[in-house]
């Protein structure tokens, strides 16, 4: 499956929109893991263990996001976008979302009002 943020793909055309999809995924760290954490506020620089909880996260919540358009006989996702929130003190939510479509390539030499995809 075809994940984009753009709006077109260069050489395809939509020929069907499916609607909105999206993947959610709630995380937390455990107990080891907010300690550690703390103890890196101290020092200072990334804490490694919040950036391996949100990269797993957001691997997670596109995984969901492809499932779902592909149940809807999508072959692509325009316009994907994250979103993040922060639940309590201990919780992350993590939003994959987009536009669940169809794309074809388009044939060459095709007039130009075809190479542009139409949403």
């Amino acid at each position: 499956m075809l994940v984009v943020t753009t709006e077109r793909v260069c050489g395809h055309q939509v020929v069907a929109v499916k609607g909105q999809v999206f993947g959610v995924v709630v995380r937390s760290r455990g107990l080891a893991g907010n300690i550690v954490a703390a103890l890196r506020t101290l020092i200072g620089g990334e804490i490694r263990e919040y950036t391996q909880m949100l990269e797993e996260g957001r691997r997670q919540a596109i995984d969901r996001m492809v499932a779902n358009a592909g149940a809807m006989g999508a072959n692509a996702i325009v316009m994907m976008r994250f979103d993040s929130s922060e639940i309590g003190q201990t919780m992350s939510e993590i939003v994959a979302y987009g536009t669940a479509v169809v794309l074809d390539p388009v044939p060459q030499g095709s007039p130009p009002g075809l190479q542009e995809d139409r949403l």
